[in-house]
């Protein structure tokens, strides 16, 4: 991720300035950014790119539109005004998230925070849509380590009778060895339906840890876990509610892991009633992703093709950071699911009859396509 020089906007500022007036004063110290989590390609022309938003604090930005986000395709940059691509909000759209609640189920919780952290898993399950999955794992005695309480499930009803059945007697925490398999969980494939409406087409996925970060003869560590992570292709942040009243020093586990998988770490301290506003904030989060769809105009080669997604926020700010990913150009095959989607695609975004998405810079001389590059002198 690359954010526009600052020198090099000064310099286009000053240009812009008449003789003797000044910049006006900085407003704000806000930051932000963005995360791609997935590109589908399965629709090609049409490429879908799913990503996340955030400010300094790691929430969301929210109402963006085409205004906000910018398309760069093998280093050309798509022309808002040919309408060529859209960008829409996941909160309105039918695909689904998933999440893995993992709950530390050792007798060091037992009390109030355990009590608090059902409260706060049902309030998460109570506020996710209704195609949205949730699975559910108990850190205890079990010998792996955890207990599989409930797999992926849409059924809020269901899901609230597993619940209930937990209990915090373990004896033992293996902490790490249940976020691992969690994150195994996740990178599963989801089975059952082939159409959008069937809400199996699964865009993010996420763990929600109750723990004191306190682990005790797990086959993996924390190192091991974090590697993990960082080598994982596509993002599954960590999102820890931490609450120790045994060693405040176990916390440091769970804020590590969180930092590292592009979660948040929530300190609750001795307010322990904070956690369900810390899940509907997870919720919001997840339900403010966005994705934006463009017509891709590269013939199908089978190859994969660098492309770039922009963010200006506020609009027309001058303010803008980018992230690379990849699509790849290939053929879906002509089945009626896939030809119906690109039906309704290919109404909004309406082929150009040139051919040509690019905006025209014209301080930049751009070769026709198939002309000779000439050697270097």
């Amino acid at each position: 991720m690359k954010m526009l020089s600052v020198l090099t906007l000064l310099a286009v500022a000053l240009v812009a300035l008449p003789a003797g007036a000044q910049l006006p004063p900085s407003t704000s110290l806000e930051g932000f950014g963005l995360k791609i989590f997935r590109v589908e390609s399965a629709l090609y022309p049409f490429v879908q790119v799913y990503f996340r938003t955030f400010d300094q604090n790691m929430m969301p930005l929210v109402n963006l539109n085409e205004l906000n986000i910018g398309i760069m395709v093998k280093g050309r940059s798509y022309d808002m005004a040919k309408r060529q691509y859209m960008v829409q909000s996941i909160r309105n759209r039918e695909e689904a998230t998933r999440t893995v609640l993992v709950i530390d189920c050792s007798k060091t919780m037992a009390g109030p925070p355990f009590t608090e952290a059902l409260k706060a898993m049902a309030r998460y399950i109570d506020s996710k849509r209704k195609q949205d999955q949730v699975a559910i794992i108990a850190v205890n005695d079990a010998t792996p380590g955890y207990e599989v309480v409930s797999n992926f499930e849409r059924d809020s009803a269901a899901l609230g009778r597993r619940l209930g059945d937990v209990r915090c007697e373990a004896n033992t925490t293996r902490l790490y060895d249940a976020i691992a398999a969690a994150m195994q969980m996740c990178g599963m494939v989801s089975q059952g339906g082939t159409q959008t409406s069937d809400a199996e087409y699964i865009v993010s996925s996420s763990i929600v840890v109750f723990s004191d970060g306190k682990d005790e003869g797990s086959s993996l560590s924390r190192e091991e876990l974090n590697s993990r992570i960082t080598a994982l292709k596509i993002p599954i942040p960590i999102y820890s509610l931490a609450y120790s009243k045994v060693e405040p020093a176990y916390l440091k586990n769970l804020e590590a892991l969180s930092k590292n998988s592009f979660g948040i770490y929530y300190a609750l301290g001795d307010s322990l009633e904070r956690m369900q506003r810390c899940v509907e904030e997870i919720q919001n989060i997840l339900q403010n992703d966005y994705v934006v769809t463009f017509r891709a105009y590269l013939p199908v080669d089978g190859e994969s093709h660098n492309m770039k997604v922009g963010l200006e926020y506020p609009s027309r700010s001058g303010k803008m950071t980018y992230q690379s990913a990849e699509f790849e150009a290939v053929e879906p095959p002509p089945v009626k699911q896939i030809l119906d989607a690109q039906a309704k695609f290919a109404q909004i975004l309406q082929p150009l009859p040139d051919g040509n998405p690019y905006m025209q810079n014209p301080n930049v001389t751009v070769a026709p396509a198939g002309a000779p590059v000439a050697p270097p002198q």
